[in-house]
């Protein structure tokens, strides 16, 4: 008995000096790994975030405009499909769309860009012009490519 009441008491004392100290340093191996892996994946997903209504801009020499906040941008593309934003939409149906977005965001002092594709006909991408024109957008500008070559 004087065996397990020493071994009781002696030994827990034992035991918890024995005990390593709490160690207070954090690891960030894993932390830089996994920050590592979110760099990259979104590297390569950032660029595919971006992609609108692929269209074959033409070539100019202009400058370009600065933008404070994501412009509102109609594109019309090689078949002369014409899109608001990313969204197909039919002719009839660009003025009323546009006005609510516009009245949404702050009226009619807004920019819209008009993207057309070098391929399509120059009659659809005027008809597109005329109604924002007949509607009272009088800040329509056109999206081209900066000319490359001489």
């Amino acid at each position: 008995m004087g065996m397990a009441g020493s071994a009781q008491g002696g030994g827990s004392g034992r035991r918890r000096h024995g005990r390593r100290p709490v160690m207070a340093e954090i690891n960030v191996t894993p932390m830089v790994d996994v920050m590592l892996v979110l760099l990259i994946i979104f590297m390569v997903s950032a660029p595919l975030l971006t992609v609108g209504v692929p269209i074959d801009l033409p070539q100019t020499q202009a400058k370009s405009l600065d933008q404070d906040k994501e412009p509102l941008a109609i594109s019309v593309d090689d078949k002369g499909k014409v899109f608001l934003q990313n969204t197909e939409i039919a002719l009839d149906e660009l003025v009323p769309k546009l006005k609510a977005v516009t009245d949404a965001r702050g009226g009619f002092d807004e920019r819209i860009y008009v993207r057309g594709d070098k391929k399509v006909d120059y009659g659809t991408v005027m008809r597109v012009m005329g109604r924002l024109s007949a509607a009272g957008f009088k800040r329509v500008a056109l999206v081209t490519e900066v000319e490359q070559g001489s």
